[in-house]
């Protein structure tokens, strides 16, 4: 098995392009039932890379990440009376903490 921390090549990310790379919480009830695994989901910048998505969160939430996983949602095309639009894309990550490390999203 591979040492995880050394997974990916950690940059290290000043504090305002951290909280550009993390938007918002994923708050359904797959990722409630994720969190009692420890893991925590996001919305993040579309440009994040997976280094850069766990430096932004052990510096705003001070926790130790041991793995990342990212999904690009792509934005459905909708429709309204004669008009069609599409709804933008999104990357989500879901961020596994270490052993003992907690992180209420309620509260973030």
């Amino acid at each position: 098995m591979s040492n995880r921390t050394t997974k990916y090549k950690m940059k290290p990310v000043s504090l305002e392009r951290a909280y550009t790379i993390i938007k918002a919480p994923v708050v359904t009830e797959k990722s409630t039932m994720g969190s009692e695994q420890g893991k925590v989901t996001f919305k993040v910048a579309t440009d994040a890379s997976k280094a850069e998505i766990k430096s932004a969160i052990e510096q705003i939430f001070e926790v130790k990440v041991t793995a990342v996983n990212t999904s690009i949602l792509k934005g459905k095309v909708k429709r309204y009376k004669n008009t069609v639009g599409k709804r933008s894309d999104v990357k989500k990550a879901i961020i596994t903490l270490a052993e003992g490390q907690t992180l209420e999203v309620a509260s973030a």
